[in-house]
């Protein structure tokens, strides 16, 4: 189905919709549905209601009153040094919620949506399928793979989407590499130290959400890799980004390797993140572009905000 086709009336369910992916998702879901929720614990867009999907009675209330037929579990605590300072929480967020919403949408015979990561890898590989097996190091990249384990060993129908490095969301929502390459220029800086050792695929929400609800048209459930196509480095993608600013030749981009930010991003990491779409090639179903036509299309929101455009 096109985003120009008429709407659905399949109920979507958004659980911890008010990142950087939800709000493309939520985009993505209200142009081909009629009846979308939206929810998370952090009320920044008035189009969100307040749902902590930790809380089991609470979400199986949300459950019964909204009546969903299909579920996105987008939500998670994605800080790496978070995640290995506050186990805890990154457990019950990143790991129980998606088994609270697992179980609920089982019960009722609900098709439920979990995004992974591909920091779920041990990174000793130069690049990773559909197929091969996750050794996850961190408590961030455990605490998601559970989720994927209790979602596929558990349920009847589901997509379980496995995100690369994610990029989306513009100045306020990216939490992620290219808004804090951002926030240095924005701040002053004419000189980016960026690692060159770690490897792997950005991710474009908008492609990512527009290719979740394609897949999800077809029926054919099941575990994807769904990332931009080409790989890179940090180094890389801070490069080309700096390139779509037309400031290389003011700001200067030093490569470093990861010792250099050892302090600051503690938590460990694969050396290469690279995702193959495998099983999207294979079933004619690959709808990402490359990251370097994504990340062009997504530097002119940055660009518009450093002439004071938005």
């Amino acid at each position: 189905m096109s985003a120009t086709s008429t709407k659905t009336n399949e109920r979507v369910l958004l659980l911890g919709a008010g990142g950087m992916l939800g709000s493309a998702v939520y985009e993505a879901a209200t142009v081909r549905h009629s009846h979308v929720l939206a929810t998370d614990i952090d009320l920044n867009e008035p189009w969100l209601v307040h749902q902590d999907f930790r809380d089991l009675a609470s979400l199986e209330r949300l459950f019964d009153e909204f009546k969903p037929t299909i579920v996105f579990h987008l939500g998670a605590l994605t800080d790496l040094e978070y995640c290995e300072t506050n186990p805890e929480d990154s457990w019950a967020t990143n790991a129980l919620s998606p088994e609270n919403s697992a179980l609920l949408a089982e019960k009722r015979g609900l098709t439920l949506v979990y995004v992974s990561t591909a920091g779920i890898f041990g990174g000793e590989q130069e690049f990773y399928t559909d197929f091969d097996m996750p050794q996850p190091t961190s408590h961030y990249a455990k605490s998601k793979y559970y989720g994927e384990l209790f979602v596929e060993r558990k349920m009847s129908k589901y997509f379980i989407f496995r995100a690369g490095w994610m990029m989306g969301g513009g100045p306020e929502k990216d939490k992620k590499f290219v808004n804090k390459i951002y926030r240095q220029i924005k701040g002053g800086a004419k000189e980016l130290f960026v690692v060159a050792d770690k490897l792997g695929t950005p991710t474009y929400t908008v492609d990512f959400a527009n290719g979740m609800f394609r897949v999800l048209e077809t029926g054919f459930y099941g575990l994807y890799n769904q990332v931009c196509g080409g790989s890179g480095s940090r180094l890389d993608v801070a490069r080309e980004f700096v390139r779509l600013l037309g400031l290389e030749h003011e700001v200067k981009v030093t490569e470093v390797d990861s010792s250099h930010w050892q302090k600051e991003y503690f938590a460990p990491r694969p050396h290469s993140e690279k995702l193959v779409n495998m099983k999207l090639e294979r079933r004619g179903i690959n709808f990402m572009r490359d990251w370097k036509v994504c990340l062009a299309e997504y530097a002119e929101v940055f660009r518009k905000d450093l002439s004071g455009k938005v």
